[in-house]
């Protein structure tokens, strides 16, 4: 056409005018800006059967419940299991809160608690345990049984956690050489583990007990006599012999990890950032958000390929599972990263997507480092590591923070656990696909991140256009192609757009019973067997189509969107999201499956849980957890005390009102007034004089105690709030500055590197008897200060100056109610 135009042009004849108009009719193509093609995954070739791995894994348990493991992925019962993970220490955490906490974290959807048993916290003083208190392991392992919840412990002996000497006591390393075979150290090894295994004796998945999974060592890489897969297989040796004795056992597969060819498999972590880098600008795009068969992020160069092909081989023959999501992350004081939600759940999905067959977060639950003995028991460059940690904070960021309160990723991951926790068995064994054409470099924004899992033409396309930042353009004319055994799936039908930030999973070819789903492009939440349904939820910007396959006596009733039908397929689309039934399928049997279709604000509000004899779904802008019967409610706001519940009670909670239906939910509230805590606060010192930043290795270093005598100080004073309504009151402290410290009559209860955010702070720490006993001290942050911070956390600061600045102080009041829904 662009020929035709350019002739007529020379033909004088022609009217200028008439070819301007002719020209403006034609789309101008870009060859910057093409019209992609579909990308292509060819799924058509059958993945090989998993084989056994060459050496025993597994156990029993008396009551005859078998877990197993072939080298694609563990098995409960001979049937796939996907197994999910939180990390939470119990050393860091009040043992009067175990119980609650470790409910929050079952209501997210993890079925296994990680935990360190970090020795410093044991034998601080050699000779001298303290399995007591908020060290006692074997009443948290208990409490973990009680609510079942599976354990894996993480039994070192170096366990790294950003605790001092990575958990060696002091005088241990004064006595020996550790992390290697050598009389010595490993007398004392033995020691300490015969020690742990007092402490859990009877309570091995053998014994009926929850402990099914032991790691050995931490990131330990070392090579030559007496070290390598050599001490590794001699630490197995001695676990056994103490009587650790669990179904499987790990150790971690990165930092050049010497891996032996048998006894122990193998874990993997992904982190979106990391306070260990030595960099104080963002850090380049990581490989961890794109879809790879590489589990070793180190193990990825620039173009994203392996570096070391001969690490993924050895790998590959164990299941992909991961121990170290990073959940959030803690701060350093020369790096201090703010993650979002989207950060950690993001590279979740992508691990999965990879072909991850087990989640396991680190951390999962924040804490609070307890007191020492003898010295502070946190990370420092004072004792030869690398960063400076905070004495006490190790909040983490995660989806529950040190003080019990819940982050904004622990809703986002919920929804990625509601799915996993229904189809995870179906995931486990599906094999993962890459694209024909995928990324070029980590530097390559222009081609979109996609994998699937498939097996025998089912299974799930995975979605990523979120990187930690590094913003990625919008994904327009976006649509897969997959080759399968069957033929060609064109997902959607007709190119859709995938917005910036989004990350999903659609399914593909999913059987419904009476009908099969060839696909949507909403998320699979979660399912009900009775009454059978299932749950979707629709990301904002994500035009949602759902094709089933026609089949002679079923109807396919559309409820909210618009419907076509051709030769083969019935097409819904333009569903508004909702609490409303979307679609409804009916077959000649009178079997009838309904499918819910929410928005993704109402999937991230969506528990599911086991109350009143039936498995229900729960819709609350609450926070809720479980236990024996009752659903436990808290809240900021009373007026969020509210529950939605389907299939709906027979009768009405006591304490409760009806407060009318949403769709199929069935609303009860709570009848709460608001309670207003007070606070006073006066400062009594100013910042003293300026005092530079020193470097450490190769970063800045961490103010010494002494620095604190100058730091801008404050008395503060808060009041009880009545009535008994708020199960737990927080400080929440906005300032300016570098370091911060909470004092309680003169101890040290929590500190924080400023990085922007709020900082909240647990009353619960604290005898009310001294809520009038609180000072606050914020050392100063100078301008240019060689750190890393979010850019919108820098403040102005005069030229040459610094700044140490209390904003404001407020009381926080978290409501409870119970709910109980047993007779």
């Amino acid at each position: 056409m662009l020929t035709r135009i350019f002739r007529l042009i020379r033909n004088r004849r022609t009217d200028i005018g008439l070819v301007f108009l002719i020209a403006t009719m034609i789309p101008i193509v870009s060859a910057q800006d093409p019209v992609p093609a579909p990308i292509v995954i060819d799924a058509s070739a059958a993945a090989r059967p998993p084989k056994a791995v060459p050496f025993s894994v597994g156990g029993q348990s008396p009551s005859g419940h078998v877990l197993s493991a072939n080298d694609r992925y563990l098995m409960m019962d001979g049937t796939p299991w996907f197994p999910l993970m939180g990390e939470f220490h119990y050393a860091r955490y009040p043992e009067n809160q175990w119980e609650k906490e470790l409910l929050k974290i079952k209501a997210a959807g993890i079925q296994v608690i990680s935990t360190y048993v970090f020795w410093i916290h044991h034998e601080e003083v050699e000779g001298q345990f303290n399995w007591t208190g908020q060290r006692d392991l074997r009443r948290f392992i208990e409490l973990c049984s009680k609510h079942g919840l599976y354990v894996w412990l993480r039994i070192g002996p170096f366990d790294h956690g950003e605790v001092r000497n990575g958990g060696f006591p002091d005088w241990l390393l004064e006595k020996t050489a550790p992390r290697e075979i050598n009389p010595v150290f490993l007398r004392y090894v033995r020691r300490f583990d015969d020690e742990i295994a007092k402490q859990v004796k009877g309570l091995f998945w053998k014994d009926g007990g929850p402990i099914i999974g032991i790691q050995l060592e931490d990131e330990y890489s070392a090579r030559g006599p007496g070290k390598g897969e050599e001490y590794i297989l001699q630490l197995h040796e001695m676990a056994r012999n103490a009587g650790l004795d669990a179904p499987f056992y790990t150790i971690t597969g990165w930092d050049n990890a010497a891996i032996p060819s048998h006894d122990v498999l193998v874990v993997s972590d992904a982190y979106p950032d990391g306070f260990w880098w030595r960099s104080v600008s963002e850090l380049p795009p990581s490989p961890d958000y794109f879809f790879t068969p590489i589990r070793c992020e180190e193990n990825v160069d620039d173009n994203l390929h392996s570096t070391h092909p001969e690490i993924d081989k050895i790998e590959s023959s164990y299941p992909f599972l991961t121990a170290e999501i990073g959940g959030g992350m803690e701060a350093a004081y020369h790096r201090r990263p703010v993650l979002s939600a989207g950060d950690t759940a993001a590279v979740a999905l992508v691990k999965v997507g990879s072909g991850a067959v087990g989640l396991g977060y680190y951390m999962f639950h924040g804490g609070t480092n307890p007191d020492g003995a003898k010295t502070t028991l946190q990370e420092s460059q004072a004792t030869g590591y690398l960063n400076d940690l905070p004495v006490k904070s190790y909040d983490y960021q995660a989806p529950l923070g040190e003080f019990g309160q819940i982050h904004t990723s622990y809703r986002v991951l919920k929804a990625l656990h509601l799915f996993l926790g229904d189809f995870g068995p179906m995931l486990a064994p599906m094999t993962p696909y890459f694209p024909e054409h995928t990324p070029e470099s980590k530097q390559d924004v222009s081609t979109a991140r996609v994998a699937a899992r498939m097996q025998q033409d089912r299974g799930f396309i995975f979605i990523n256009n979120h990187e930690r930042a590094h913003e990625l353009p919008d994904r327009k004319n976006f649509q897969v192609q997959m080759k399968l055994a069957s033929g060609v799936v064109q997902v959607p039908r007709k190119p859709t757009t995938i917005p910036s930030d989004a990350y999903t999973i659609w399914p593909v070819n999913f059987d419904l019973g009476p009908v099969v789903l060839h696909y949507a492009t909403a998320q699979l939440l979660c399912r009900l067997d009775y009454p059978r349904s299932y749950v979707f939820f629709a990301w904002p910007g994500i035009e949602t189509e759902f094709a089933f396959e026609n089949k002679d006596g079923v109807s396919i009733e559309n409820l909210s969107g618009d419907s076509s039908r051709d030769q083969s397929y019935t097409y819904i689309r333009g569903i508004t999201p909702g609490t409303e039934t979307a679609i409804r399928v009916k077959a000649r049997n009178n079997e009838t499956i309904t499918i819910l279709v929410l928005s993704r604000e109402q999937a991230l509000n969506l528990w599911k849980t086991r109350v009143a004899g039936k498995d229900r779904l729960i819709l609350s802008p609450a926070e809720l957890y479980f236990d024996a019967g009752q659903v436990h409610l808290g809240s900021t706001s009373p007026t969020n005390l509210k529950v939605g519940l389907f299939p709906p009670l027979e009768r009405q909670p006591a304490g409760f009102v009806a407060d009318g239906k949403d769709g199929i939910f069935q609303f009860y509230r709570g009848v709460l007034e608001p309670v207003l805590a007070q606070v006073e606060f006066q400062q009594v010192q100013e910042i003293g004089p300026d005092s530079p930043v020193k470097l450490g290795h190769e970063v800045a270093l961490a103010p010494d105690e002494s620095e604190f005598a100058s730091a801008a100080r404050w008395q503060i004073k808060v009041s009880r709030a009545e009535p008994k309504s708020t199960a737990s009151l927080f400080l929440q402290i906005n300032y300016v500055g570098d370091i911060a410290r909470l004092y309680v009559d003169g101890r040290l209860l929590s500190d924080d590197f400023y990085n922007g955010a709020p900082w909240l702070i647990g009353m619960d720490r604290i005898p009310s008897q001294q809520w009038d006993k609180l000072e606050l001290k914020i050392l100063p942050l100078r301008e240019h200060a060689p750190i890393y911070l979010p850019g919108s956390a820098w403040p102005a600061i005069p030229p040459g100056g610094q700044v140490a600045r209390l904003q404001s102080i407020q009381v926080i009041s978290e409501y409870a109610l119970i709910m109980g829904l047993e007779p």
